[in-house]
């Protein structure tokens, strides 16, 4: 009976993951466009529904129903293919990361995350990374130039910004001694990573806004150059599945910065339950990312690799070699 329940719970853990992580397009992209229309000095959505709360229900049922478009000499299976080989990736890195310790529900404790494994740092960035090749099938099977060029992108920019992501946070190994998610935010009870580690913090957080294809780093898309990029051809429910996938990115960055950096559902000061105290961190880097956007121009592609290769890579080796000295 004992098992029948912990997998009951594991079930729904997952089923309730899955359907926050695929609604969270909604209430973002309307706060995305709210915070747009403030800082251009309009008002954003305000048509459908109060202050457009609706947009984004409007926008997913046009999605929906959009005529599912397949270019006749693309390669149907990889282009079908593609959309879910991009969404899958940061999905399942979602069963490796911890929301808080444990609650009581009905004289149970109930663990705020599916699994704790004890290699959890080196498994999401295992699995993250094969969100390229959605990115790159989907580029290469709809046989459009502009695809490919914009699938091309992506892989090297993925690639050139994940090493020194990678790099960043091996100073947090390094303080946890562990490269459980669960044991790095213990470690932080008494202070922050990021108070030891500015680099790190620095260099992930912006190879985070690479690894997401975020303005300044969205070459992968460049509207101006590539007309959409790696998605220039598809329509529907499948470019749906693509933007899915990128803000979910986008909250997987946020949650990781958190996690690693800034204490996780530690708080200070304010005795708020720790789960508040996560969410409310992890909102205000997702607004970092909104803010960037509409703050920042779009870098040339020979400086988005310059910023890669010649920046964040020597300063995220410095900051091993110095970790390293300061914490042996």
């Amino acid at each position: 009976m004992e098992l029948v329940v912990a997998l009951g719970v594991i079930v729904f853990k997952v089923a309730l993951v899955i359907a926050i992580l695929l609604l969270l397009p909604l209430p973002l992209t309307w706060l995305e466009r709210k915070i747009a229309g403030h800082m251009q000095q309009r008002m954003g959505p305000m048509r459908v529904g109060w202050h457009g709360l609706l947009q984004p229900v409007a926008d997913g049922i046009k999605l929906l129903t959009k005529e599912d478009h397949i270019p006749a000499e693309a390669d149907r299976f990889l282009f079908k293919l593609a959309p879910i080989l991009a969404l899958a990736p940061p999905f399942v890195v979602f069963a490796a990361i911890p929301f808080g310790e444990s609650v009581s529900v009905l004289g149970n404790e109930i663990t705020l995350y599916i699994s704790n494994l004890n290699v959890a740092l080196l498994f999401v960035f295992a699995v993250i990374g094969l969100e390229v090749y959605g990115v790159i099938f989907g580029g290469w099977a709809a046989n459009s130039k502009y695809a490919v060029l914009g699938s091309l992108r992506t892989c090297a920019q993925m690639i050139s910004y994940e090493i020194p992501m990678g790099f960043a946070v091996i100073g947090v190994v390094m303080l946890a001694q562990s490269m459980s998610l669960l044991d790095i935010v213990r470690a932080q009870t008494d202070v922050w990573n990021v108070v030891y580690q500015p680099i790190g913090f620095f260099v992930f957080f912006v190879a985070g806004l690479a690894e997401a294809q975020r303005i300044p780093f969205d070459l992968a898309e460049a509207e101006g150059d590539l007309g959409a990029g790696f998605h220039t051809e598809y329509s529907g429910i499948r470019f749906a599945l693509f933007m899915v996938s990128e803000y979910v990115v986008m909250v997987l960055v946020s949650v990781l910065t958190v996690i690693l950096f800034f204490g996780g559902w530690k708080g200070v000061l304010i005795p708020l339950p720790p789960l508040l105290w996560f969410l409310l961190k992890v909102a205000f880097f997702v607004y970092l990312f909104m803010w960037f956007r509409f703050t920042f121009p779009r870098y040339r592609y020979d400086q988005l690799m310059a910023i890669g290769w010649k920046v964040l890579l020597p300063l995220s080796l410095a900051n091993i070699i110095i970790s390293g000295v300061v914490f042996s």
